[in-house]
């Protein structure tokens, strides 16, 4: 890219990130002040709509790697991960009548609260939000890496000043504005790469000859394959795989995540929660076909001269990068604004995932602190903000390590992959099956853990063929195949076209066939996919029985923790029937007042008596 073009793609990087620092902090001066902790934690003194609050969570679950990872997911494997929409859509009307009815009466400000209420168990509470914070802050470190990677790329901004500059303006955020400031940058955040998204595939379908042809090639080229019901486990991804492993995944994410049950309870009514949760399935459904769709536009420019076979790029994912640099040199600025969107993405992904796991280190950990109980709300919030500054503090740590450590990525990732069943299982385990005690949750989570973990390490230590591309070429590149400004290669083009050096000379490792391995050697090799379903029932098998053999007259709990479905349904079953608080003993409303100020159910009231006070 010539000089003149990077100087104003710098330029307009940097304007937009100081504009959308000034709207934040304007908004937050301007804004409703912080009475209560209620306000800090769950914007409660604050009107957020119903679609706002849509894309906020659909923001808060795509993130950054939809808009980068998978446009080069479509380019070099395929429409297969397309099809984890299913497991997606279905979970949301799971979680809007499942989870929700169970949460949103209890008035917790941690999600984790319910499991201690339930169980009885400062062991259980403690086991799901280390759980959670552990892999937030780790995740948080790959998210805040992740757009510092294009920047370096692009603009020539070295990993130490974007990394440095994500966290010190999260913690800035942090402080500044609880929970509505990050629901507010989503919303704009997520509107903004929508119409860079739209921009880019307008362009993509003039440039390339219509909707129509643009399709054609992708699926004459196999990059539109879907329903592969390959029932081999081990296969990387598949509609079975795609179907449960993501519908377990999100139930995880959406169901038994701190910073999304969070959100849920910010909202007046549960009315409100429900048209959020089943809204988001239109919502969710286009947002996460849009970065497939540049995908498709991007493969047509490039089907017959891949960049990378030339050696314009040098991963995967940096072909959309070159593709905006490439067929967008006629639009200054457009890349700055491209890496603008992906910095604030990450930047509002840290902000409101510090806000939440804050929430969860104070309530699940630090309140507990004998000289800590007690404390007012004003002085809790202080404390709440100096743990958010920590964590994100951490996560710099993390961020730095993965610019110097790429095992960090994976690591992250093998703890996201192996502790969302383990979560799941442990709430479906409290809400679905009222035999289930501390013991057996306990027990289900540690085994659960442990098992996931163990077959996870195995599978990296076990000889495996790497994941396939597919088939790319670079028989049709021409001199006018990329635009004038890109530079040309120091080897010349004709040798590329003229020679094999390209093509692999080695023959690549071949795995067994799924009959010709053993138990263990299947078990290894099994899709990561698949994880969370695996951790899932270990836990539950393993929580009901556990529970069954070492039950108690002492497992009497509310039976308000219980969703009614399962109420119901365990009364048909024959033997002892399940005991249960009377209703003259202390309710779990009572309960959950004397822990924590119920929150949700008490915001209107909240509202209306700050706003008498004022008048």
């Amino acid at each position: 890219m010539d000089e003149s073009s990077l100087a104003i793609d710098y330029v307009v990087f940097v304007l937009l990130i100081c504009a959308s620092t000034s709207v934040a902090v304007y908004g937050r001066l301007s804004g409703p002040k912080e009475r209560t902790k209620a306000d800090y934690v769950f914007a409660a003194s604050s009107s957020v709509s119903v679609i706002a609050m849509m894309l906020s969570v659909a923001r808060g679950f795509l993130g950054v790697r939809v808009f980068l990872g998978y446009p080069s997911e479509l380019f070099y494997r395929g429409s297969g991960m397309w099809e984890t929409l299913y497991g997606m859509t279905i979970a949301f009307p799971i979680v809007c009548f499942v989870f929700v009815p169970v949460y949103y009466s209890l008035g917790i400000t941690s999600v984790y609260q319910y499991l201690d209420l339930r169980f009885k168990s400062r062991l259980v509470r403690c086991l799901a939000s280390g759980t959670y914070v552990v892999r937030s802050l780790l995740n948080l470190g790959v998210t805040v890496f992740t757009p510092c990677v294009a920047l370096k790329t692009v603009i020539g901004l070295p990993y130490w000043a974007s990394i440095a500059s994500i966290i010190a303006i999260a913690i800035f955020f942090t402080v500044m504005g609880g929970l509505r400031t990050a629901i507010m940058a989503d919303v704009a955040q997520l509107l903004v790469m929508m119409a860079c998204s739209l921009i880019i595939i307008f362009q993509g379908l003039i440039q390339n000859g219509g909707v129509t042809n643009v399709v054609n090639i992708s699926y004459e080229r196999g990059r539109l394959d879907f329903f592969n019901w390959d029932t081999d486990p081990t296969k990387r991804v598949t509609t079975y795989s795609a179907l449960i492993g993501q519908l377990f995944m999100s139930l995880s994410i959406f169901g038994c995540q701190q910073n999304f049950v969070q959100r849920y309870c910010s909202m007046k009514s549960r009315r409100k929660v429900y048209k959020t949760l089943l809204g988001n399935v239109p919502i969710m459904t286009v947002l996460f076909s849009l970065s497939w769709i540049v995908g498709m536009v991007v493969f047509a420019s490039y089907a017959d001269c891949d960049p990378k076979k030339l050696g314009h790029i040098s991963d995967i994912d940096e072909i959309l990068p070159f593709y905006i640099e490439d067929k967008f040199y006629f639009l200054p600025g457009f890349l700055g604004l491209i890496m603008a969107s992906l910095f604030n993405g990450a930047l509002n992904l840290c902000v409101s995932n510090l806000n939440s796991v804050s929430t969860v280190l104070w309530e699940d950990f630090f309140s507990q602190i004998p000289s800590l109980k007690g404390l007012s709300d004003r002085k809790q919030i202080i404390l709440i903000k100096v743990i958010g500054a920590i964590s994100g503090l951490t996560v710099l740590g993390f961020a730095c390590l993965v610019a110097l450590l790429s095992g960090v990525v994976e690591s992250s990732l093998l703890v996201t992959s192996a502790t969302s069943g383990p979560l799941l299982g442990v709430f479906l385990l409290a809400m679905l099956f009222p035999i289930a005690n501390w013991k057996g949750a306990a027990t289900g989570m540690i085994i659960s853990h442990i098992s996931v973990l163990w077959i996870t390490f195995n599978g990296f230590a076990i000889e495996k063929p790497e994941v396939p591309l597919l088939p790319t070429t670079i028989d049709g590149c021409t001199n006018t195949t990329f635009s004038p400004h890109i530079r040309p290669l120091v080897k010349e083009t004709s040798f590329y076209l003229n020679s094999t050096a390209h093509q692999q000379t080695v023959n690549p490792y071949v795995a067994p066939t799924f009959h010709e391995r053993d138990f263990l050697e299947l078990l290894f090799s099994i899709t990561y996919m698949y994880y969370s379903f695996l951790g899932t029932i270990i836990t539950i098998v393993l929580g009901v029985i556990i529970s069954y053999l070492t039950r108690s007259e002492d497992d009497i709990y509310d039976e308000k923790l219980i969703h009614p479905w399962a109420r119901s349904v365990s009364a048909l079953f024959p033997g002892k029937k399940r005991t249960y608080l009377s209703s003259s003993e202390q309710s779990i409303n009572t309960t959950a007042t004397t822990i924590i100020p119920s929150i949700c159910e008490k915001v209107p009231e909240k509202m209306k008596s700050s706003k008498a006070t004022e008048s």
